[in-house]
């Protein structure tokens, strides 16, 4: 019986080894499918913007905007005011300034009037009596000569057409009518120098001074008047 048993055991083993090497034979095994790895994606890093703060004009109206770090450099104001000339003769700026320090030295010195300082009005030198026939009317420039020219009138009627002013006195006569006479005096002209200067003196006909007086740095125009009355 042990021998049955035992020769059983053997025909399955065998059988089964066999069974075994054929599928062992035969089975080749399928290799896995390699997939490409996908690339990693790249992140780039956050961009450096400025942060943008609206202003509350109610609470902080002084809140500004924080400046943008893309900015190159600083804003250029704007201006009402023209650039000088880029191709302006640089020494025309010297010229001027020593025309202005030449002048400026001139006024010091009382060599030349003050443009700043002319009197644009006319001038009233009052009234006087008298019971001369005429008067003689003696003139001349108390600065410097440099042309000044006046024209002497009385009445309205033209007595002296162009006086020019000199160093020394020169003098012409005006005959009174009776009543009141109204005698002028006109600067023709602003001298090279400055305004127009001038010295006079009035004397009667028994060659008594009546009257003096002087005007400085008039301007083109401007006239001295006298009230002389006859009696």
């Amino acid at each position: 019986m042990k021998y049955i048993l035992v020769l059983i055991l053997l025909v399955v083993f065998a059988f089964k080894g066999q069974a075994q090497s054929e599928f062992s034979s035969k089975f080749k095994p399928i290799a896995p499918t390699k997939f490409p790895t996908k690339p990693k994606k790249t992140i780039p890093p956050p961009a450096d913007l400025p942060k943008i703060v609206t202003p509350n004009v109610f609470k902080s109206p002084d809140a500004k905007t924080p400046s943008s770090s893309f900015s190159i450099g600083e804003p250029t104001p704007i201006s009402m005011i023209p650039k000088p000339n880029e191709f302006m003769n640089p020494g025309d700026v010297y010229k001027d300034k020593m025309e202005k320090e030449l002048n400026k030295t001139l006024v010091d010195n009382g060599l030349k009037e003050d443009s700043r300082l002319l009197v644009k009005i006319d001038v009233n030198f009052g009234e006087f009596r008298t019971k001369s026939q005429f008067l003689v009317i003696k003139y001349r420039d108390f600065g410097e000569i440099d042309g000044d020219l006046v024209k002497a009138t009385l009445n309205q009627r033209v007595e002296q057409e162009r006086l020019s002013m000199q160093a020394n006195y020169k003098d012409f006569k005006i005959f009174l009518v009776n009543g009141i006479n109204t005698f002028e005096l006109e600067a023709l002209n602003r001298g090279t120098l400055g305004g127009n200067t001038a010295e006079f003196q009035i004397y009667d006909d028994q060659g008594i001074l009546v009257k003096s007086d002087y005007w400085n740095n008039w301007d083109t125009g401007v006239k001295g008047k006298f009230v002389i009355i006859k009696e």
